[in-house]
């Protein structure tokens, strides 16, 4: 394929399994058994025949040269996607040349493989011609945005009081209140079209009775919660980038209008989060030549994964384009110019006692930040009583593992693929510790997801 001339490995094919249940049965079809009349084409698309429990078998096939990741379609009735046909044909694909040989796709796969392509050709004309006739009056969005600053507004002056109201009675009444309390001032936080601050205040409703220490952690999620809400009834005085980060950390919706990046765009790591409402895709890119770290977010309903997706280790020529506000990694994808690859792009690393000092000076341009990407170079996972750290080779210093990754199976792939020996990895570096994602070995080697 002279796009795809070099195979996937199994581990990004199975990136792609929407969860574990279908990366478990994806597993059991990557072999030649179940399959027939399987082929490739030189223009990235994938098809053949599977067998299931029907008398007819599943036709399945893949197009691997979406530059937004595959496209798939199959005849099984799995409402997954990929399904495990797919997921099985792709690695039937990555590891067997001649299981999945060169050749013309048959009729029900050259169809849908053109309708999709021509389709894709259309929709990308229709983006390069201009606004339409029909779009939206610039004053009527103007009052619109206006009015939801008002109730933005509304929402901040009423959080600020219950903030009082809660360190004039102590702390102690938030473990009495339950959190019911927490759940109402949320809601009222959503009336006032205010998400961010919702998801904010529903946090603080899991603080109180989690531990020595939970009065502590408490006032410091209030004081930050404060300051969010003060940052927005005083953000005519900020300056122009913090202003667009409280209005990000607020939840109001902004568009990408920085300048363009061209680049080669490493795939550092993806990983989704869900709630009962939404399925948030975190996708980490890393520029072979600008050395930008950049993040894509992609949402699906809950339950549905979204589409976007983009396996770690590829990596795919595009632009993308910056969001507003201080410190920003946030970018929104552009024209792609080259369907994602395998690549054996690293980026490079940083000591244990650099990567907490960038946090810090993270904090400085946006103080309700989580974390910042990091990645380490020359380090050794090593236990430290019941907990992890990654620990500097060349240096004495390490950070703590956060807790969340070492309830996960990632940790052990770290632990097995160091065996003892230094090695590169990617993660979030934050005040609850390092969290890692990817990791490389010393030497050539693949990533290794960790997520």
């Amino acid at each position: 394929m002279t796009q795809q001339g070099v195979r996937w490995t199994a581990d990004q094919v199975l990136a792609l399994a929407p969860d574990a249940a279908s990366r478990k049965a994806g597993s059991k079809l990557g072999a030649a058994g179940p399959w027939s009349e399987a082929g490739s084409s030189d223009e990235g698309a994938v098809w053949g025949l599977c067998k299931g429990s029907g008398s007819k078998p599943y036709q399945t096939v893949v197009d691997l040269a979406d530059a937004s990741g595959p496209a798939y379609k199959c005849s099984c009735p799995s409402r997954k996607f990929p399904c495990k046909h797919a997921l099985g044909l792709l690695l039937l694909w990555a590891g067997d040349d001649a299981a999945v040989p060169r050749g013309e796709a048959p009729e029900w796969a050259g169809q849908w493989i053109a309708g999709r392509r021509e389709r894709a050709g259309e929709k990308r004309s229709g983006e390069g011609a201009g606004p339409s006739s029909g779009a939206a009056d610039p004053e009527a969005a103007r009052r619109r945005a206006e009015r939801r600053a008002e109730r933005v507004t509304a929402g901040a002056v009423e959080l600020e009081q219950r903030l009082a109201d809660l360190l004039r009675g102590g702390l102690a009444t938030a473990e009495q209140s339950g959190y019911g309390l927490w759940e109402e001032t949320a809601a009222r936080m959503v009336d006032a079209q205010a998400q961010g601050l919702a998801a904010r205040v529903r946090e603080l409703g899991a603080i109180p009775a989690t531990g020595p220490g939970w009065p502590v952690r408490l006032l410091e999620e209030c004081a930050l919660l404060h300051l969010l809400g003060q940052g927005w009834l005083r953000r005519e005085r900020l300056p122009d980038g913090l202003a667009a980060t409280v209005r990000s950390r607020m939840g109001l919706p902004a568009s990408a209008d920085g300048e363009p990046v061209r680049d080669r765009w490493l795939v550092l790591a993806q990983y989704d989060t869900s709630d009962t409402r939404l399925t948030t895709r975190r996708i980490w890119l890393h520029g072979a030549d600008s050395h930008r770290t950049a993040l894509l977010l992609s949402y699906g309903a809950a339950g549905r994964a979204p589409e976007l997706a983009l396996p770690v280790g590829l990596a795919l020529d595009a632009e993308v384009t910056p969001y507003p506000g201080t410190g920003q990694l946030r970018v929104a994808l552009g024209e792609q110019f080259a369907p994602p690859a395998p690549a054996v792009i690293r980026p490079p690393g940083v000591t244990t006692s650099e990567a907490a000092a960038r946090y810090g000076d993270a904090l400085r341009d946006d103080p309700w930040l989580e974390s910042v990407p990091v990645t380490l170079g020359r380090v050794v996972p090593t236990p430290d009583g019941d907990s992890w750290q990654l620990a500097d080779a060349d240096e004495d210093a390490a950070l703590p593992i956060s807790h969340a990754a070492r309830s996960r199976p990632g940790l052990w792939r770290l632990v097995a693929l160091s065996g003892g020996a230094p090695v590169t990895v990617f993660g979030e570096c934050g005040h609850q510790g390092f969290t890692p994602l990817t990791a490389w070995p010393e030497g050539p080697g693949e990533a290794v997801s960790l997520y």
